[in-house]
């Protein structure tokens, strides 16, 4: 428990030491002052811009620690914080997340189950996943592996529109398979909140 405790300790000390100094922790001199609307005030001693922030009921924040003297600012500390958190969850929303789906076939695959997983290889395209297409062999299909190299080439061009192939079809084992990516620009708006776990199977 004491190692945990002091692991967790670290770990806040570390979050506060990338935090900004504010306040009483600012212990340098004199600083470089910017007021709460922008406007530059100078250089003015570290006690006289704590006087000034607890005047406007603001805080008086750390902004380039690095600068000589350091450059400080009159702001609602609080506020700051929760924009920053907001922006930062905003932009990891709008991340562009890039997963694996895989789509497999059987050399025998039928045409209305071939064309149903073309469907499924072009919603996973339009979502802007990456695609591997697979055909899986068994026994003596092995021996008419090779022949099975158009067949990629023909889902290849099925999916042409939205897609380019990335890993041209190639062995593995029991199986051959390419890597295709969507163009750019291809992307659906929303992605369903349930899904097939990205792997089609008969």
């Amino acid at each position: 428990m004491g190692f945990r405790r002091s692991r967790l300790d670290e770990r806040a000390e570390q979050d506060r030491a990338r935090e900004p100094r504010v306040n009483h922790r600012i212990r340098v001199p004199e600083v470089r002052l910017i007021g709460a609307d922008g406007e530059q005030l100078g250089i003015v001693a570290t006690d006289q811009a704590m006087r000034m922030a607890q005047a406007e009921g603001v805080d008086l924040v750390e902004v380039a620690a690095n600068a000589r003297p350091p450059v400080c600012r009159l702001m609602d500390f609080g506020k700051f914080k929760y924009m920053q958190k907001k922006r930062q969850q905003e932009a990891k929303r709008s991340a562009t997340h890039i997963e694996v789906k895989e789509v497999k076939f059987r050399p025998k695959t039928e045409k209305h189950d071939f064309e149903t997983k073309i469907a499924h290889a072009r919603r996973f395209l339009e979502q802007g996943n990456r695609l591997k297409v697979t055909i899986m062999f068994r026994g003596r299909e092995m021996a008419f592996a090779e022949a099975q190299r158009s067949r990629l080439e023909e889902i290849a061009q099925l999916l042409a529109d939205i897609a380019v192939v990335d890993v041209p079809p190639k062995m593995e084992g029991r199986t051959m398979s390419m890597m295709v990516n969507p163009k750019r620009g291809v992307r659906a708006a929303e992605k369903p909140v349930a899904d097939e776990d990205g792997e089609m199977d008969e």
